[in-house]
């Protein structure tokens, strides 16, 4: 049986997958590429046959990395969202705080997963998350009295993609926030005016 650093197996176990996560994470921020079973292991400081007791394969282990990236996204943004001064405030607190996440890396996983390993399925994910992800500024448009709130999110998706595609053409955090405000301000101004008038 293997030693263990733990006070029980299942809590190696856990300690043992949780540095192959962050380790395949840190790669992945470093490189924007999915990084081989072979470099995990030698980030994480383990043998490389241990790194297949835990995942069956870089595909697993990329969407294992998705999984547990994608609750702590989904809480910065809505946390974003909610220290935001004002209800109409919380729509470019959620297009900067996705913008601050791609450009911290986080964007990288999903990328390196597609590339890896494009399909259906994989679409499905994808799809099904984002939607989860819209939901609070779905809900936050509502709130606002915007007609179609789902479609002006769709819309609002795409000047963040806009936005991404920025960060990775050279452009800074900073200036793509001011590209948010300049776009995104207006309208959260028109939207909180008209709230108030109510």
């Amino acid at each position: 049986m293997p030693r263990i650093s733990a006070a029980t197996v299942a809590e190696h176990r856990a300690a043992q997958e949780r540095a192959l996560l962050d380790a395949a994470h840190e790669l992945l921020q470093e490189t924007s590429e999915a990084p081989t079973m072979a470099e995990v292991a030698v980030r994480a400081g383990l043998s490389r046959p241990s790194v297949y007791q835990y995942f069956d394969s870089r595909q697993d282990l990329l969407q294992a990395l998705v999984r547990d990236i994608f609750p702590r996204w989904t809480e910065r943004v809505t946390g974003a969202m909610a220290d935001a001064p004002t209800e109409a405030d919380r729509i470019l607190a959620y297009a900067t705080a996705n913008v601050d996440l791609v450009a911290e890396g986080a964007h990288a996983v999903g990328a390196a997963l597609a590339a890896l390993a494009p399909g259906a399925e994989l679409d499905e994910q994808a799809t099904r998350m984002h939607r989860q992800l819209q939901e609070p500024l779905i809900a936050t448009l509502t709130d606002l009295g915007v007609a179609d709130a789902e479609s002006v999110a769709e819309m609002i998706n795409a000047v963040v993609h806009a936005g991404t595609r920025m960060l990775e053409s050279g452009q800074t955090v900073a200036q793509v926030h001011a590209h948010l405000k300049t776009l995104l301000g207006p309208f959260a101004a028109e939207r909180q005016a008209a709230e108030a008038g109510r």
